[in-house]
């Protein structure tokens, strides 16, 4: 066959309906990956950035992808409304949450601690400091800082003008600058920590706690009204060692959640809480501990996340 009848054949494959369906699977699959990590820096629930991905999936089915130059954009940008749509109502959803709203936790693989700039992207941490954004800064900051999209795409995401979304991510920026983790500790730092806290806590030994947390540290814990969980926020290290002091510590387990080292607790082989944390300046500020069930289902397998 000619060069020119390849084309054709090629091409009449491509525009086949059976064709098109496998060329728009193929694509979708490729970025399936960066599309959750979007939706979910965006939304801090995995149920939910899965859900958006369902919907980008049914729009993306019907596009004509004759006429879609940059797929990775384009698939982004349906990413980012659905997603948008979907944190407007989250946001609702929270006002009436029972006790502190927590992220839901990912088990994630070691490459993802191997990235800084993702791994600190979806720490627990930074979602809580995203969580304070309005919606729309939100998606410009994880677009542009994040995953670097250039402003004009982020405007036809957001439906701004690629004018207004710079001065939304300067804004964001200097938000989110303003209450991100101090010392920005690494990943062998806050491993290490965490260490001397799991044995503290394994020993019961009260003076050990209190040498890794800081004094004005805070345990955030998230039962969704579901399990049992401190419904305010636990302040000072002489507080917060003593919530710690009735964990059954010979279930915790260390892990990799969210890009970071954490604990995870078991009991009767099940899941029961994970707790995760922020460290500063080699102590720990920050305790945050999942045991709403319904945040639990991904801690069996290893999430795939991209930058």
């Amino acid at each position: 066959m000619s060069e020119c009848g390849e084309r054709t054949a090629e091409g009449a494959e491509r525009d086949a309906p059976d064709g098109r369906a496998a060329v728009a699977t193929e694509v979708f699959v490729t970025h399936r990956n960066l599309l959750f990590t979007v939706a979910y820096e965006m939304l801090g629930s995995a149920a939910d950035a899965e859900d958006v991905l369902q919907e980008t999936w049914l729009r993306w089915s019907g596009v004509d992808l004759g006429t879609v130059r940059e797929p990775r954009a384009y698939l982004v940008r349906i990413t980012t409304r659905q997603a948008l749509t979907r944190l407007r109502t989250l946001r609702r959803r929270k006002e009436s949450y029972v006790g502190p709203w927590l992220p839901e936790p990912l088990l994630t693989a070691p490459d993802v601690a191997e990235d800084v700039e993702l791994a600190d992207s979806v720490s627990m941490a930074m979602l809580l400091v995203l969580e304070t954004l309005r919606p729309t800064e939100r998606a410009v900051f994880v677009l542009r800082e994040v995953f670097g999209v250039e402003y004009g795409e982020i405007a036809e995401a957001v439906g701004k003008s690629p004018a207004a979304v710079r001065q939304i991510a300067r804004r964001a920026r200097s938000h989110v600058a303003a209450r991100r983790p101090r010392g920005n500790a690494s990943a062998a730092e806050t491993r290490a920590v965490l260490e001397a806290f799991h044995r503290a806590v394994e020993m019961g030994d009260l003076q050990r706690l209190l040498d890794v947390l800081a004094p004005d540290v805070v345990l955030l814990a998230d039962g969704g009204g579901v399990v049992q969980a401190a419904t305010e926020p636990v302040v000072g290290a002489e507080r917060v060692a003593r919530v710690l002091g009735r964990i059954a510590a010979v279930s915790l387990r260390p892990a990799q959640v969210n890009g970071r080292p954490a604990l995870i607790l078991r009991i009767g082989g099940e899941v029961d809480a994970v707790v995760a944390m922020r460290v500063d300046d080699g102590l720990i500020t920050g305790l945050y501990a999942v045991r709403n069930p319904e945040k639990l289902s991904r801690l069996e397998r290893e999430t795939a996340l991209s930058g």
